[in-house]
């Protein structure tokens, strides 16, 4: 059986790094036209094939509910970032699309955040960093 305290003390660790290098991360958007949540979008959306996602699997990759989601992309579209149609598929979802206006603004960012995030983890070796990734996969469930 797992020791309590240790699973205490492991969970805190990893939630104060957590928030410790997301803090220190979102200074990485300071200088831009795209928010964290904004950036979070759109790495989901230019992943899927087509640079097109559902509205469920984007909000599955947020940490912010549902109706935040949509109101956040239908800013986005506002803004020109995303498009937004009604999923073929489930007549109550949506699909969300990067416009090329979205796609240019995600790669400007992603290259500073990219490097900034490699940064932060080279406190780590490649073992420990594989070793986390597996760890963190573990602990979500995949």
């Amino acid at each position: 059986m797992t020791d309590r305290k240790l699973a205490l003390e492991a969970w805190e660790s990893l939630f104060r790094a957590q928030h410790e290098l997301f803090t220190e991360m979102n200074t990485d958007f300071d200088h831009t036209d795209l928010g964290q949540a904004e950036y979070d979008v759109l790495l989901t959306v230019t992943r899927s094939p087509g640079m097109s996602a559902r509205l469920r699997d984007v909000t599955a990759n947020m940490l912010i509910s549902q109706p935040s989601v949509s109101r956040l992309v239908d800013r986005m579209v506002a803004r020109g970032l995303v498009a937004k149609c009604p999923d073929p598929d489930d007549g109550r979802g949506a699909l969300i699309r990067a416009t090329d206006a979205g796609v240019r603004e995600f790669r400007s960012v992603a290259t500073v955040h990219g490097r900034s995030i490699a940064e932060r983890m080279s406190r780590l070796d490649d073992a420990e960093l594989r070793t986390l990734r597996d760890l963190a996969e573990k602990l979500r469930g995949r």
